[in-house]
């Protein structure tokens, strides 16, 4: 089970000394999600159900012949970013990403949490922005096949 709450950024911290990975997804499905997902040497296949806040998640690793494989079947245009690790107050992190290529200007903000009580009572931090949880125009399958929200 995949709870999270999603933020546009008010205020980009300091960014710099926080860990961070490049990654690069795409959609073989966007209904149901199905991504596919590459972080440096290490590829994964991932079904989401629906929802929003509250998601049903299967993540399986896959070689790199099997990534490559499917990676063919793409829906849509493949998203890439920069994720930032920053930590937050009671051992949470934000997960930051920085959108690039057709999505260059996009920074989102990610926080997940073990359960939906903590999520709903989550207060963010002053540089976070609006929150885009519910908002489907967010989610990185709508923004393969849409592009930037208007």
């Amino acid at each position: 089970m995949e709870i999270e709450r999603k933020f546009l950024i008010k205020e980009l911290p300091i960014i710099k000394n926080y860990k961070h990975k490049k990654i690069i997804q795409g959609y073989i499905s966007i209904d149901p999600v199905i991504r596919m997902r590459q972080i440096a040497d290490s590829y994964f296949l991932t079904v989401k159900s629906h929802g929003h806040m509250v998601r049903e998640e299967l993540e399986l690793p896959l070689t790199a012949d099997q990534f490559s494989s499917l990676w063919s079947k793409l829906e849509c245009p493949p998203i890439e970013k920069t994720r930032y690790f920053i930590p937050l107050e009671n051992h949470l992190i934000a997960e930051l990403d920085i959108y690039e290529a057709s999505l260059e200007g996009l920074i989102t903000i990610e926080v997940e949490f073990c359960s939906e009580e903590k999520a709903l009572s989550f207060m963010p931090p002053s540089w976070f922005g609006k929150d885009v949880t519910h908002d489907s125009r967010y989610k990185n399958n709508h923004l393969s096949l849409h592009g930037l929200p208007s």
